[in-house]
């Protein structure tokens, strides 16, 4: 049975940078699960696996514009390291959540990218933003979705 839309699926996958090194896979965890044509992966990637039979293995590649895009200068800040609790220790690669303005209760995922004597850079772009993505993966299994 061929993948479509609404289908549920389950996929091996290896994520690979341009210089072939890996950032993600599947061996260290489970399958990865997912409802065909609901955005829980990238869109490239999801639109290769339409079609695939069970069993099917593919290399996919995918520019930085189909993958997460470039890094957003808007989303690189700094704060006064005053503004921060003194018991809180930053190096540089560190990730930290913060919260929204928005009073929400929501947290965004941030990169510590620069510490000086009085500022620290933060980055809010995803970690693979401005990255050439290929994509190992086999199709385990199809079924029709709920």
């Amino acid at each position: 049975m061929a993948a479509k839309a609404g289908d549920m699926v389950k996929i091996h996958y290896t994520g690979r940078l341009a210089d072939r090194s890996v950032f993600d896979q599947s061996e260290d965890h489970d399958l990865l699960e997912f409802k065909l044509g609901e955005g829980a992966v990238l869109p490239g990637l999801e639109a290769q696996i339409v079609g695939m039979e069970a069993g099917e293995e593919k290399t996919i590649a995918l520019a930085t514009a189909d993958a997460y895009g470039e890094g957003q200068t808007d989303l690189v800040f700094e704060v006064q390291k005053e503004s921060v609790p003194s018991d809180l220790e930053f190096e540089v690669g560190m990730q930290l959540e913060i919260s929204e303005d928005s009073g929400s209760g929501d947290s965004i995922p941030v990169t510590v990218i620069k510490i000086d004597d009085k500022t620290i850079t933060l980055d809010a772009n995803h970690p693979l933003a401005g990255e050439d993505l290929t994509f190992e993966l086999k199709l385990v299994e199809v079924r029709p979705g709920p």
